[in-house]
C-alpha cells in the first residue's frame, strides 16, 4: 500500500523544514572555509575532517573551490537522505 497524497504532502513540508540551506552553507564556506564549516553543517564531517587534513599538502585549498560549486547538490542530495527516511517511516508506520 502506497502513501496518500495528504501524507506526502507532510513528507515534503518536513523536508522543507529540515532541510539545510543553500545560503547559510554558503556563508559557512566563505567566512569559515579553513575550518570546513560548510561540511560539517551540510551532515559530511568525514570529508570534513580529510579535508582539513588536506590543507597541509595544499589540495585542500581546491577542494574547497571545487566546494563552490558542489554546495547546491550536497544540499540536494540532504534533502533526498531526509525525503527517504520520513516516506520509510511513513510506509512502516502505515503498514503496522
Amino acid at each position: 500500500m502506497g502513501l496518500s497524497t495528504q501524507d506526502k504532502m507532510l513528507i515534503e513540508q518536513r523536508v522543507t523544514n529540515d532541510a539545510k540551506s543553500v545560503g547559510a552553507a554558503y556563508l559557512l564556506w566563505f567566512f569559515l572555509w579553513f575550518f570546513s564549516a560548510h561540511r560539517f553543517y551540510l551532515g559530511r564531517p568525514g570529508s570534513a575532517i580529510l579535508q582539513i587534513f588536506s590543507y597541509f599538502i595544499l589540495v585542500g585549498f581546491v577542494w574547497v573551490l571545487i566546494d563552490a560549486f558542489l554546495i547546491p547538490s550536497m544540499v540536494q542530495q540532504q534533502k533526498d537522505d531526509v525525503r527517504k527516511r520520513l516516506t520509510l517511516e511513513a510506509l512502516t508506520f502505515s503498514g503496522a
